[in-house]
C-alpha cells in the first residue's frame, strides 16, 4: 500500500517556495567601519631604534615598518623551555577550550537560524484507528472522508491516514535574514574572542617565564651577598676580639646581613607565586609546579628587529577591535530584525496525504487528501511595544559603537605606552649598567681605602650596598626590556593571521 505519491510532494513544496516573492531587506545595512586617519602612535617623533647598553640584553632594538609578525613571535626569545611551556599552555588551558566550545555554541545557533528562517518546515503524520460505524460517526475524526455509504452501520472497520505538511514564512521583509547576520556577527565576535584568548595566553606565559627567571636570579644575587655578609660578619667579629675594630662596626655588619636576609623572603615568595600562575597557565595544579623547568634570564636573546604595523592596519590586527566591530555589526542587525517586526508577516502551507479505510464488511477504498493556503498578520496596536523595541536596538547599536570607539582608543594608547616604554627601559637599562660599573669600581676603592685604614668600616658597608642594590636593578631592568618587547607583539595583534 503506497501513501506518498513523490511528485506530489515535491509540487506542495515548489509551489509555496513560489509563492514567497522577491524580498527586501529593511533597516540600515552594515558598514565596516574606516581605519582612522592616524600616521603615528606618539605625538613625538619616533627615533626608530632604542640605544644600547653593555652586557646581555642591552643590544639596540630596531622597529621595522609594516614588519610582519609571526604567529609563533616567542620563537624570537630563542628559548627551547619557553616554546615548550606554550606548546604545553595550549594544549591544556582551560579558557582556550572554553573559548572554542563558545565558538562552536555560535557556530551550531548560526546554523540552527538558517534552518529555521529560510527553509520550510515539512512534516509527516501517520494514524492508524480502528471502530465501529456508529463509533466513527459520533466521534470527528480529522481529515476523515469514510461516510455512510462507504461503511455499513455496525460494520468493524480499519482507518488509516497518512499526510505530508509543509509550513513556509516568506522572509518577505528580512527579518529571518537580519537574525541570521546577527548570528554570523555572533560566531565572529566569539571567533575573535578565541583568538584574543590564545594571545592572552602565550603573552602570559612569556610574561611569567621572564619574571620567574628574573626573580631566580635576583634570589641568586641576594644569597650570594648573603652568604658574602656573613663571612665578612665572621671577620670582624674576630678583628673585634682582637680589638681591631669597634662594637659599632660589628652591629653595622649584623644590621646589614639582617637587612639582606629580611629581602630574601619577599622574592622567594614573588618567585613561588610566578610559578604558581605559570603552573595554572600551562594547565596543571598549583601543586604540580615541579613540572616548571628552572628558568634562567641569561638563556632568553633580546629580539633586535622589532615590527611595527602602521596605525591604518591596527584595526583589522587586533582581535579585540575586530571582536568589537562583531557586536557593533550584531547590533545593527537587531535594529533590521526589529524594523522588519513592524510589517506584515506572510505564511504558507500545505498538506497533501491520503487515507485508507478496511472494514469487515466493505472493500478497502483510499482517499486523496490535500490543502493549501496562506496568512497574513500585520501588527496594528501593541501598546507601542514594536515602535518601544526599535528603539532600544537603535540605542543598543549606538552602544555597541561608542563601545567600539573606546576599543579603539585603547588599542593605540596600549601600542604608544609599549612603545615608549621600551625606548624608556632601553635608556634605563644603559644607565643601571653604568650605575653597576660605577658600584663596582667605588666598591673596589673603597675596600682598598679601608684595607689602608682611609676609611671607616661604616663607608665600606655602604659601598657594599648600593653596589648590592645596582645588581638588582640591572636585572630588573633587563627584565623589563623582555616582558615590554613581548607586550608589544601583544599589542599589535600576535601576528595571528599568519598562522
Amino acid at each position: 500500500m503506497r501513501f506518498f505519491d513523490r511528485s506530489s510532494c515535491q509540487f506542495v513544496i515548489i509551489a509555496m517556495m513560489l509563492a514567497s516573492l522577491s524580498a527586501c531587506l529593511v533597516g540600515p545595512d552594515f558598514n565596516t567601519p574606516k581605519s582612522p586617519q592616524v600616521t603615528h602612535y606618539t605625538k613625538a617623533p619616533w627615533p626608530g631604534r632604542t640605544v644600547s647598553a653593555a652586557g646581555p640584553g642591552g643590544a639596540s632594538q630596531q622597529f621595522i615598518q609594516a614588519k610582519s609578525i609571526s604567529a609563533q613571535w616567542w620563537r624570537l626569545f630563542h628559548f627551547p623551555k619557553l616554546n615548550q611551556l606554550i606548546c604545553r599552555g595550549i594544549a591544556n588551558s582551560p579558557n582556550l577550550s572554553a573559548a572554542k566550545a563558545t565558538l562552536l555554541e555560535a557556530q551550531e545557533k548560526l546554523n540552527a537560524g538558517i534552518g529555521n528562517g529560510l527553509f520550510p518546515v515539512v512534516s509527516a503524520q501517520l494514524s492508524a484507528q480502528r471502530g465501529s460505524s456508529a463509533g466513527f460517526f459520533n466521534s470527528n475524526t480529522a481529515n476523515s472522508t469514510i461516510t455512510s455509504d462507504s461503511v455499513p452501520t455496525g460494520s468493524v472497520f480499519n482507518l488509516f491516514n497518512a499526510s505530508v505538511n509543509v509550513s513556509y514564512v516568506p522572509d518577505i521583509f528580512g527579518a529571518a535574514r537580519r537574525q541570521i547576520q546577527g548570528l554570523q556577527s555572533q560566531v565572529m565576535y566569539q571567533y575573535f574572542e578565541l583568538r584574543a584568548a590564545y594571545l592572552t595566553l602565550t603573552a602570559n606565559i612569556v610574561t611569567s617565564t621572564i619574571t620567574i627567571a628574573s626573580l631566580h636570579q635576583q634570589i641568586r644575587v641576594t644569597q650570594q651577598l648573603i652568604r658574602e655578609q656573613a663571612e665578612q660578619l665572621a671577620i670582624i667579629k674576630r678583628q673585634f676580639e682582637l680589638g681591631g675594630v669597634s662594637e659599632i662596626d660589628v652591629l653595622a655588619q649584623q644590621t646589614q646581613l639582617a637587612q639582606t636576609r629580611a629581602s630574601l623572603p619577599p622574592l622567594e615568595k614573588s618567585w613561588q607565586q610566578a610559578r604558581h600562575l605559570l603552573a595554572v597557565l600551562v594547565g596543571a595544579f598549583p601543586s604540580d609546579s615541579h613540572i616548571i623547568p628552572s628558568l634562567s634570564l641569561e638563556e632568553l636573546h633580546l629580539p633586535t628587529k622589532l615590527p611595527l604595523s602602521i596605525p591604518s592596519a591596527l584595526v583589522r590586527q587586533r582581535p579585540d577591535i575586530r571582536a568589537a566591530e562583531a557586536l557593533w555589526e550584531a547590533a545593527n542587525a537587531q535594529v533590521g530584525v526589529a524594523t522588519a517586526n513592524l510589517y506584515p508577516q506572510f505564511s504558507l502551507n500545505g498538506t497533501y496525504g491520503k487515507s485508507n479505510t478496511v472494514g469487515s464488511h466493505v472493500l478497502g477504498s483510499q482517499t486523496n487528501l490535500w490543502s493549501i493556503g496562506g496568512a497574513l498578520l500585520q501588527p496594528i496596536f501593541q501598546g507601542g511595544a514594536l515602535s518601544a523595541e526599535r528603539r532600544a536596538a537603535i540605542a543598543a547599536y549606538n552602544q555597541a559603537a561608542a563601545q567600539y570607539r573606546e576599543v579603539l582608543l585603547q588599542a593605540f594608547k596600549n601600542v604608544a605606552d609599549t612603545l615608549r616604554a621600551l625606548e624608556a627601559d632601553a635608556r634605563e637599562m644603559r644607565a643601571q649598567k653604568q650605575a653597576e660599573l660605577a658600584a663596582y669600581a667605588n666598591l673596589n676603592l673603597v675596600r682598598q681605602q679601608f684595607d689602608l685604614g682611609g676609611v671607616s668600616y661604616l663607608s665600606l658597608l655602604d659601598a657594599q650596598r648600593q653596589y648590592q642594590q645596582t645588581r638588582i636593578n640591572l636585572i630588573q631592568a633587563k627584565a623589563s626590556r623582555y616582558t615590554d618587547t613581548a607586550a608589544l607583539f601583544q599589542a599589535l595583534g600576535g601576528g595571528w593571521w599568519n598562522c
